[in-house]
Parts: structure tokens; sequence; C-alpha cells
């Protein structure tokens, strides 16, 4: 016979009433009975009725909010419209998505925004945010009360229940096996990062200079630059580059700034330079149709909104008590004639 609030009660020593608040999540009980109560629920194999659990989800409001870089940077709209999806197919349940965007790559601008969704009455978050000491603490504050998922790029020392986006790090070792089909020679390299606080755009780094490894690639790095998603930035610091260095034969983009890149290369005469590039969005789809960059690789940024939304409402419905799994999307190469 399944145990019940009823046993769980009875054993701990305490009404079904305060049981009930501890297996829901909801706060008037003592932290150290809490945590009792849910480790004797464990330890007598409780399982949490899931129908019911819908049918509560129903009569009360489910609000999940959803941390992202600034509006400026394309690539986050189809993220959104992955929220927006999974959005409509829980509204029955009373779920809905609230976005918040911190502008900046700075410590400082993602802890307030971070702070700030802390003081709203969530039922979870999707975070997109900075992998540094500072940010992780921010992050575990809030997961000690209500399920965290980060999403696009992971914190794992956070306390978030699971991680959904691409393998950074495979996708970086994907450009630099298409770059050894199509220009095998020697590299002189200039790597352009949207933010070093980032752990997916590292991690991308990371993968495409094992790449060139593995291929026996010889290459030399000219420099490193950190243009914070912006196309301005990344515009006036590559055209400086690549007027200090006429060596430079190959430019990889880990993140945005793609526009402002491919704006210095045709300005300084430069469009013989193998441009690499991620992702799908509007200027990447200009120049890859126009040849400037040959290939471009895609993460199915849609399914990571969507899967992000789904994996805490799993969560909830279950109480906690499957693990949620990380969900990886597709590393996807798109070349001119299948970019649509």
């Amino acid at each position: 016979m399944p145990v019940t609030i009823k046993d769980i009660a009875k054993a701990a020593g305490v009404s079904r009433g305060t049981v009930d608040r501890v297996l829901h999540n909801r706060p008037g009980v003592n932290a150290q009975v809490a945590q009792e109560i849910r480790a004797l629920a464990q330890k007598m194999g409780f399982v949490p009725n899931r129908a019911g659990k819908v049918l509560a989800a129903r009569k009360q409001q489910i609000k999940f909010g959803c941390l992202l870089p600034a509006k400026s940077i394309p690539f986050f709209d189809d993220v959104i419209k992955g929220f927006e999806r999974a959005q409509r197919e829980l509204a029955d349940y009373g779920v809905s998505v609230e976005i918040v965007h911190a502008s900046r790559y700075d410590t400082e601008t993602h802890i307030k925004a971070i702070q700030e969704m802390a003081k709203k009455d969530y039922s979870g978050l999707c975070v997109t945010t900075l992998d540094t000491p500072q940010v992780q603490l921010e992050v575990n504050k809030i997961a000690q009360k209500i399920p965290v998922v980060s999403v696009n790029t992971d914190v794992p020392d956070s306390g978030r229940i699971c991680y959904v986006g691409v393998d950074y790090f495979r996708s970086g070792l994907a450009a630099a096996g298409m770059l050894n089909l199509i220009h095998p020679q020697e590299l002189n390299a200039l790597i352009i990062a949207g933010s070093y606080n980032i752990r997916g755009h590292k991690e991308r780094i990371k993968g495409f200079l094992a790449g060139l490894d593995a291929h026996k690639i010889a290459y030399s790095i000219c420099g490193k630059i950190e243009s914070l998603d912006s196309d301005e930035v990344a515009y006036q610091e590559t055209l400086t580059a690549l007027k200090k260095d006429t060596s430079i034969n190959c430019i990889f983009i880990a993140a945005a700034g793609v526009g402002g890149v491919c704006r210095a290369v045709q300005d300084c005469g430069k469009e013989k330079i193998r441009v690499l590039a991620f992702d799908t969005v509007p200027q990447v789809t200009q120049y890859l149709n126009s040849g400037l960059i040959d290939f471009t690789i895609d993460q199915e940024p849609e399914m990571q909104g969507y899967m992000g939304i789904q994996r805490l409402f799993s969560w909830l419905m279950e109480e906690g008590k499957r693990e949620a799994k990380d969900y990886i999307t597709n590393t996807v190469i798109k070349i001119a004639e299948n970019i649509d």
C-alpha cells in the first residue's frame, strides 16, 4: 500500500498539515523539522501523486522568472520564443513566465538582478548568467528555496538542479574540424569572446584550440578580444587588431558581435580572412549568404528556452523527488544552402 502523508505525520509525531506544508515546499515549518520530515518521507518510500499535484497547480499561479543578458543580443530572441512556447503549453496549469534582462556582463549587475528576482514570488528560475564565485553564491541562496535551471550557459557550482543548453566544448571542436576541411594551413588567429565571465564562451574557445591540436594544425594566437557581445566594441577592437597585425588570417568569434567583426574585415579589405561564427542570427545569415562566413554552428536556442521551463515544471510536479537531468541541445552545422 502506498505511503501517505498521514503515515508520515504519524511516524514523525507531527500534524498532517505540517507534513503537507513541508512536502509542498510551503513556509511556516522549522528548518530542522522540515529536513527530518523530508528524510523520513524518502526513507518510507513516499511517492507524490502527480495527478494530485497537477490538480493543485491549476488552483494556484506558477510564475517562473527568466534571467537573460541584454535585450540587444538577437540570439536570445529565440530563447524567449522557447520560454513562450512552454508557457502556452502549460497555461492550463497556471504557468506564466517573466523575462528579466541584465544589461551588462559585470558581476555587480548580475548580482543585483538576481537579488531583485529573489524578492519576487517566483516558483522557479531559469538563469543565463555569469559563472563567477559571487554570482554562484547569489544563485545558491535562491536555489535553497526554489528550483533553478541554468539555460544556455552553465553555472554548475550554484545549486541549480540542471543545465539546459549546448555542449560548448563540442561546438568548438566542430568549428576546428570544419576549418581543417577548408583551411588546413597554418593559422594566425584572433579570438573574440563575448565575456570571459560566461562559462560557455570560455568552453567554446577551449574546444576550438583543442580541435586545432587534435588535427595538428599549426597556429598562433595573435590576440584575444572581449567584445561584451557588442557589435560596436567588436568592430573597433577588430579594426585595431587587423591594422596592427597584418598576419591575421582567421577570426574565431565565440559569441555575438559578428556584425561588427565582419564590417571591420570588409573595411580593411581582408575578405579572404576565415571568419568563424556561431548561431543563425540575422547578421550571421547575412554574411554566410554573402560568402564572408563559410559556415556557422547552431545550438537550438528555442529548444533551450522551452526545455528550461519544462524542467522547472516537472521538478515542481515531482516535488524534486527525481533528479533533473541536463538537456544538451544539438550542435548543428549550417552553410548557405541549408541556413533556412
